[in-house]
């Protein structure tokens, strides 16, 4: 690795300007941090996917080594990513950090622990849940309502056993018995607000407007009526700060923020992008799982947010996931007649990137044992369909094995970039919003919103939420909401099982199917591979 204050002069930040955590590792200081509402002169790239399989598609070594591969071409090129979560660390997918010669650095330490934003985050927004149940305890002035609380409590691993339980038990000096629940961290509206703060009177005015309940006659109850907001942000106070790392080829990296793209808004933070974006000509930024999750919030989330917009689209695909949604298990060799069903899929997809207003560059993610075969038939499909298509080794070769995407891409931000569009306006429905992205995005016919739901949208409405955008919780292994349509599902509806009203992130969160916010631990977790060894280093992440 090299010395953390040589990459942080990559980006014109000197020693002053940061404050390092150890090997490799830095914050760095609010006054380093591009101006909120700023525009930035650095072009951002957004990597986004096609839905992937269980084993992910690469997404973060694709975008590690584009910016590697932006580097060798001698363009001032850097990265702004999320944090890993210690849920999928400890569970199904292990570390968050990259693969191969595509990895960031110290990738051990920001799998786990990091510098603690996580935590931070955890610990706001627990703050928050005692203060909520503090005042139905003490009929603290507000009449709070203990059977209308839906502030959840939040921890960063997988269990399961936590969805729902109950609290207050024990008598009277206990607190009030109720039902309650948890959620992973990368789920808590607290992330979200990390992730689309703009400066610290921002961050304060959206902890402020975090909705915990209603009280006695209905009306809403929000985290400034618990006076609860100072201490939240006081908490963030490092949180705040955008985390400095580097790739294993020396590249500056910002990794800042993680919410969960399924359950979430799946991006980085606006002020790590910013800041990276006014330090650097290229940013490769990435979107949670596939474009249907991360990269439709990111425009319709982060970027009407924000005010960014991104100058090229990136759209990773691999022969197993095309493979899959034609109706394969794997492919073996002779397995192009399923991939190429599987282009259907692609297709689906490059209309949405189109919805943006932008043409996709394709990344062609190879991985060991590919058939020659049909890594040539998803070429000669993007060919046929008028897309640029490269192929990259990252994986195995670094940044030489992604120069063809980054000169690619280098084409693609040369083009003007269309003017800002969003699927929807602010003054639709909320109904008519969660159609929008079902119907143009996941290709659905309709959406079925259960009675529950129903009810909830009548409150969205009377409180006066009405105007938020939406964020869609689902599967991402699916355009539908069933993991188990693959490829490109055609006559179905989107079901919504219930909705959340995230004011302070500013938006509406619909769920879907049978989703969750806190995932549960697999048969076989990746935790029992993680150990440390007699010398201190932390090994099988």
């Amino acid at each position: 690795m090299r010395r953390i204050e040589e990459v942080a002069a990559d980006l014109g930040l000197s020693s002053g300007e940061i404050s390092v955590h150890g090997p490799g590792m830095a914050k760095l200081s609010l006054a380093a941090m591009a101006p909120p509402g700023s525009t930035p002169q650095g072009r951002i790239v957004l990597v986004s996917a096609i839905n992937p399989t269980r084993a992910g598609e690469g997404k973060t070594t694709v975008s590690i080594g584009l910016a590697q591969g932006l580097r060798r071409l001698g363009r001032n090129a850097a990265l702004a990513l999320r944090e890993p979560s210690l849920g999928p660390i400890f569970g199904v997918k292990g570390g968050g950090t990259g693969g191969g010669r595509c990895r960031l650095e110290p990738s051990e330490r920001i799998d786990l622990h990091f510098t603690g934003d996580l935590h931070a985050v955890g610990a706001a927004h627990n703050l928050l849940a005692a203060l909520v149940d503090n005042a139905v305890h003490h009929h603290a002035g507000l009449d709070l309502e203990h059977r209308q609380v839906f502030w959840r409590r939040v921890l960063d691993v997988n269990d399961r056993a936590l969805r729902h339980v109950v609290i207050g038990l024990g008598g009277r000096l206990d607190g009030v018995p109720r039902e309650a629940g948890f959620d992973i961290t990368a789920a808590s509206e607290v992330m979200a607000i990390l992730c689309l703060y703009d400066g610290i009177p921002d961050l304060k005015a959206r902890l402020g407007r975090i909705l915990v309940g209603h009280d006695r006659d209905g009306a809403a109850v929000t985290a400034a009526d618990l006076r609860a907001s100072g201490a939240m942000a006081a908490l963030l106070h490092d949180a705040l700060r955008p985390n400095l790392v580097q790739t294993g080829e020396g590249v500056p990296a910002l990794v800042h923020g993680g919410p969960f793209g399924n359950i979430a808004h799946g991006c980085n933070s606006v002020v790590a992008t910013r800041t990276a974006a006014a330090r650097a000509e290229l940013v490769v930024t990435e979107a949670g799982f596939g474009f249907d999750l991360g990269a439709e919030k990111f425009f319709d989330l982060k970027c009407r947010s924000s005010g960014l917009w991104p100058s090229a689209v990136v759209l990773v695909v691999t022969a197993r996931a095309l493979c899959v949604h034609g109706g394969g298990a794997h492919c073996p060799g002779g397995a192009t007649e399923t991939i190429t069903r599987g282009l259907d899929h692609l297709d689906q997809h490059v209309a949405s990137v189109r919805a943006f207003g932008f043409e996709p560059v394709i990344a062609l993610n190879v991985f060991d044992g590919d058939d020659e075969a049909g890594l040539a038939a998803i070429e000669a499909g993007c060919t046929e369909r008028g897309l640029a298509v490269a192929r990259t080794t990252a994986y195995t070769d670094g940044g030489a094995g992604a120069e063809a995407l980054a000169s690619a891409v280098v084409d693609a931000c040369a083009r003007p970039a269309p003017a800002p569009r969003y699927l929807y306006e602010l003054e639709a429905s909320p109904e008519a919003k969660i159609e929008s992205v079902a119907g143009t995005i996941y290709g659905a016919e309709g959406v079925e919103f259960s009675r529950g739901a129903r009810r909830e949208l009548e409150r969205i409405v009377a409180l006066g939420y009405d105007r938020l955008p939406v964020c869609i919780a689902k599967t991402h292994l699916s355009l539908s909401d069933d993991p188990r349509r693959v490829g490109r599902p055609s006559a179905f509806r989107l079901p919504v099982e219930s909705l959340r009203i995230a004011a302070g992130a500013g938006y509406l969160l619909a769920l879907t199917g049978d989703i969750v916010t806190m995932p549960g631990l697999p048969r076989e977790p990746a935790a029992w591979h993680v150990d440390l060894d007699d010398d201190g280093n932390v090994t099988g992440i």
